[in-house]
């Protein structure tokens, strides 16, 4: 395991199986965490967004669910770390939304960074696999199990890829998780975006925001000025 800080000195254990990119690190942003707010992560991963909240203030109630066990244990270990105690692994599927009753109308935030594809090439890594084609959870899957987790009026927050946007919007609309806000991510203004950022609110009525396109990258390819905010500071990694 190799370990990574965030902004302000949180760690993120990381393995060739379970890592973060940039995506989450957008999304975990985008979702405006408040500090008491009761939140969970589907399909956590490493848990960078959870751990991400943390390194950013967040100290309310914290789920962190994913089916790989792996994963599960490499946020456990990064929870003790940074004794982050408000944050739960879990392992759990999803789906199951029998085994996720306990937490069940109690979040004022969901958030899933999902999987991207459904076809193409998947890779014989198993874990990776799952994290990035829709093996064994798809954006329906996400939604409902959302549906189940938020308060009314609170709010599901996915990252997707541009040509996947309507599937993300119907099924929100299909767990009465109603689109709210949406932002484009592109590398330069002149490109097209590769990233779409998306909000919805539990039960509430029809009424959507696009604000401006995020964009990443200045014509150097340095950091733009927003994600020098959202960062803090870049990631940094441990000599192995």
């Amino acid at each position: 395991m190799q370990q990574e800080h965030l902004a302000n000195g949180t760690p993120v254990f990381i393995t060739q199986s379970h890592r973060f990119g940039q995506d989450a690190l957008l999304l975990a942003h985008f979702c405006r965490v408040r500090r008491a707010e009761a939140v969970c992560d589907l399909g956590t991963g490493c848990g960078v967004i959870p751990l991400r909240w943390h390194d950013r203030g967040h100290r309310g109630p914290c789920l962190a669910l994913d089916i790989a066990p792996g994963a599960v244990a490499q946020l456990h270990a990064a929870v003790q770390a940074a004794e982050a105690w408000h944050i739960t692994p879990v392992t759990a599927d999803l789906r199951d939304l029998a085994g996720l009753h306990p937490y069940a109308q109690s979040r004022d935030v969901v958030a899933c960074n999902p999987p991207y594809f459904t076809g193409g090439r998947v890779s014989p890594d198993a874990a990776r696999a799952g994290a990035r084609h829709e093996l064994s959870c798809t954006m329906p899957d996400v939604c409902a199990a959302a549906g189940l987790l938020l308060k009314d009026g609170g709010r599901l927050c996915v990252c997707q890829r541009p040509e996947r946007l309507a599937d993300v919007l119907c099924a929100m609309r299909g767990a009465r998780i109603e689109p709210k806000r949406l932002q484009f991510v592109m590398a330069r203004p002149e490109k097209a975006p590769w990233l779409v950022l998306v909000e919805g609110q539990k039960n509430r009525a029809p009424g959507l925001r696009v604000p401006a396109p995020l964009v990443t990258a200045r014509a150097d390819g340095r950091p733009s000025a927003a994600m020098l905010e959202i960062y803090g500071t870049e990631p940094k990694k441990e000599a192995p």
